[in-house]
């Protein structure tokens, strides 16, 4: 009789844990669909904040590209104010800036392999550092409001005079002028990186 018991009692534990444990994952897997809807619905929110946008520049044997994204002044102080002075920067929002080229390339002066890089910058008053990145990251910050690159990863990182220009510039904006540089502009500052590619030696 005790045997019958205990078997009874063995059976019933063994239910008890496969139920808390089915329990356990259904659980995890409404939080994970919660947090993935909570964050496309953010991602949608932000989007129309800061709408994204891709500039391309075509050349004799060169294609360079540019995917950022577009926030707006409102009338905010933007650099030493919304973009503090002296930190890293997703440069623009939402996802981090990337910047492709299908060539080996000099960018500020420094070699660039072909290939794809997060784009993160770190202004200053009369100067900027902006750096490049290996690795592709979800989104440019983490839930901590901190910058999602890993230093571990960077590949390039040069220092580039801040001009401030008498045009406000309500949208943060990216372009390539000049054939070629690489210029980006928000407020009243403006930053202008020069890129070499082997066409413009031809």
């Amino acid at each position: 009789m005790s045997g019958f018991l205990l078997k009874r009692i063995h059976l019933s534990s063994n239910f008890d844990t496969m139920k808390i444990l089915k329990w356990s994952l259904i659980s995890i897997l409404i939080l994970a669909v919660l947090g993935f809807g909570g964050f496309q619905l953010l991602k949608n929110y932000t989007k129309k904040a800061s709408p994204e946008a891709t500039i391309v520049y075509e050349g004799t044997d060169v294609t360079l590209e540019v995917f950022y994204n577009r926030p707006y002044k409102k009338d905010r102080k933007i650099f030493g104010g919304l973009v503090p002075y002296g930190e890293v920067w997703r440069t623009g929002a939402n996802e981090a800036t990337t910047f492709m080229t299908n060539k080996d390339i000099t960018f500020g002066g420094e070699l660039l392999k072909a290939g794809k890089y997060t784009v993160w910058t770190i202004p200053q008053e009369t100067q900027w550092t902006i750096i490049l990145n290996s690795k592709m990251y979800d989104w440019g910050v983490n839930w901590d409001n901190e910058p999602s690159r890993d230093p571990l990863f960077d590949v390039l990182r040069i220092n580039i005079p801040a001009v401030e220009t008498n045009e406000t510039v309500e949208q943060f904006t990216i372009e390539f002028l000049y054939d070629v540089n690489l210029v980006m502009k928000w407020d009243n500052t403006q930053v202008l990186i020069p890129i070499f590619t082997y066409a413009n030696a031809e």
